[in-house]
């Protein structure tokens, strides 16, 4: 029994997600004209913002420019993240997209042009067509031999030499011709798998030998009384059975580079550790894409490169960046930024957002506003619900009102741990002073500094801070 118990625990186990902070996000929340609805999907305010997002989706989508980049701008908190997030949501998985932080480019062992040239070239796709051979057709019959040693039972010799392999036949068919084909062990296996039988319709890849079971026959609908819900009837393929069809593979220039760059193949991909990968190799893998693009064989998938915290870069970076805008395979580039005039790291020179003028004016700059009462309630509503914490109108209201006075992020911060104090309580739902509770154990910025303000001199190095540094720092 404590085995049957403990089974059934490690089953439980693997039917958890882990909650983000942006999985609540399923896109930017836009109706057909590209207005922005008040709450959809995810996303709560910030009207003008989405608005504009959404021409840059319909950019991205159409294809039909290259190198061209957004800044989403904004004071901490406002959901320039979010916005980058709801796109990478709308573009789907045909569309590639690529997530980076700035800072991660000084901590890798690659160079820093390295790290921002494989970033680049995970966000563009090559879509490429090919044509297979395929036998398609419904099954009439599948006969198998099986040796007469595996049907006695016999064992395998002492040599270990095992008993010959099965054959078989398969009968196909469609609305005009019917043809016999023979088959091997592994055709047979592969069926097998499949659980193929008499009244199918099915698919064989004739390079790969993978077989893709499309349906039951519309014609053998009568033969059966019940069937399951997940049965799916088709129609008897017409023509020929064998036929030329058009396999479509998307892959980012990336996988390309990596593949061709490193002695293991594929394998390498899992492995995490490319490296440097050498330009003679990028120059040929371009030239060869180049003309798969001419033969009508490829084609270009331009995606998205996100890089959060911009203001990170260094001088360099931003000059490799000026440079690489300019390739005609280059992605959409999408960064954030939450700082105001500043220095521009790796120079004395104080720009705006911490970005080189002549960078910054290659920009279209999106600006996010503060949320109001009204946003920051809708906010905490789905985040509860996204975390599966039933709370009460009146604890609501006072997270909304800790979140105008503190920060969005803090207000959220507390939901969890409000609803483990009332697990803690043995109650179901939360209550306000399960999240007073919380709100007097963990203390928010300005709480903290006050406290520091306080009590200065009794921490060691204090600078000693006056009041007016202090009320400084707790408002930036």
């Amino acid at each position: 029994m404590a085995e049957l118990k403990r089974l059934s625990e490690s089953r439980d186990l693997t039917r958890i997600e882990r909650i983000g902070a942006h999985s609540h996000i399923r896109g930017l929340g836009l109706d057909n004209s590209l207005e922005a609805r008040a709450a959809s999907e995810g996303m709560v305010g910030q009207l003008p913002a989405r608005r504009a997002a959404g021409l840059i989706l319909e950019l991205i989508r159409q294809g039909k420019i290259a190198g061209r980049a957004v800044l989403l701008a904004g004071q901490p908190g406002t959901g320039k993240t979010a916005l980058a997030m709801g796109i990478a949501k709308s573009l789907g998985a045909e569309t590639p997209f690529a997530s980076v932080a700035a800072s991660e480019l000084f901590s890798l062992e690659l160079s820093k042009t390295e790290a921002l040239t494989q970033a680049f070239r995970r966000a563009i796709g090559v879509r490429i067509k090919e044509e297979a051979e395929i036998i398609e057709g419904e099954v009439v019959e599948i006969s198998i031999d099986r040796p007469l040693s595996t049907a006695a039972g016999s064992s395998a010799g002492p040599s270990g030499a095992t008993a010959p392999g099965k054959t078989g036949r398969l009968t196909l068919k469609t609305t005009d011709m019917e043809t016999v084909y023979e088959l091997g062990g592994k055709m047979i296996e592969a069926l097998g798998k499949e659980k193929v039988q008499s009244g199918d319709v099915i698919a064989l890849d004739k390079a790969s030998g993978k077989v893709t079971k499309l349906g039951r026959s519309i014609g053998r609908s009568r033969d059966y009384d019940a069937v399951g819900p997940h049965t799916k009837f088709v129609k008897c393929p017409e023509g020929e059975l064998q036929k030329r069809k058009e396999v479509v593979h998307c892959v980012t220039l990336h996988e390309i580079d990596v593949i061709n760059s490193r002695t293991q193949g594929f394998l390498a991909l899992f492995t995490g550790d490319t490296g440097e990968i050498r330009a003679e190799v990028r120059e040929q893998i371009d030239t060869k894409v180049a003309e798969w693009r001419e033969e009508g064989k490829a084609d270009i998938v331009p995606g998205v490169l996100f890089i959060d915290e911009v203001h990170m870069l260094d001088i360099e970076c931003f000059s490799f960046l000026n440079r690489a805008l300019e390739n005609d395979m280059a992605p959409i580039l999408v960064i954030a930024t939450n700082r105001g005039i500043t220095s521009i790291r790796g120079t004395n020179y104080r720009s705006p957002h911490g970005i080189p003028p002549d960078f910054l004016d290659r920009l279209l700059i999106i600006t996010t506003q503060p949320y109001t009462e009204d946003d920051i309630r809708k906010i905490l509503d789905i985040r509860c619900d996204e975390e599966e914490v039933e709370m009460s109108a009146d604890a609501k209201a006072l997270l909304t009102k800790i979140g105008v006075e503190t920060s969005l992020r803090y207000a959220i911060n507390l939901i969890t741990s409000a609803a483990l104090a009332c697990q803690k309580r043995k109650g179901k739902v939360v209550e306000i002073d399960d999240v007073s509770r919380v709100y007097g154990l963990f203390l928010d910025v300005k709480r903290s500094t006050q406290y520091l303000v306080e009590y200065q001199s009794q921490y060691m190095f204090s600078e000693g801070l006056g009041e007016a540094d202090g009320d400084d720092a707790m408002q930036s």
